[in-house]
């Protein structure tokens, strides 16, 4: 994975055309990029990167941001109950809780 300026780019090897290409994957605006190597891949990932910053800026259009830091989940409430519980057993507020449930998965994964 690639980051900047708060995009984050991942990459996959096209062997048929022999080069790396990538997608900024957190938001949902289509951003590519492509490279033969690895410094014109992060290179590339950079102009475009900033292209769309610019594009943006020229249309008047607000870049849009890498998340805002809140979402909605929906469960099921027996998990809500647990969750909540499991919560005021380690004295944290259930924002805290789920917070660090997903730190620590993604911790796991080495994301």
């Amino acid at each position: 994975m690639m980051n900047y300026k708060g995009y984050i780019g991942k990459v996959d090897f096209d062997d048929e055309q022999h080069i790396f290409t990538g997608e900024v994957i957190n938001t949902r605006a289509v951003i590519t990029f492509q490279g033969s190597s690895v410094k014109e891949l992060e290179d590339e990932f950079k102009n475009s990167v900033d292209d769309y910053i610019d594009w943006c800026n020229k249309d008047g259009v607000e870049p849009e941001k890498p998340y805002s830091g809140k979402f909605n989940v929906r469960i099921y409430p027996q998990l809500h109950q647990r969750a909540a519980v499991g919560a005021r057993i380690l004295g944290m507020s259930l924002n805290s809780f789920m917070i660090k449930s997903l730190e620590d998965e993604l911790e796991l994964m080495h994301i």
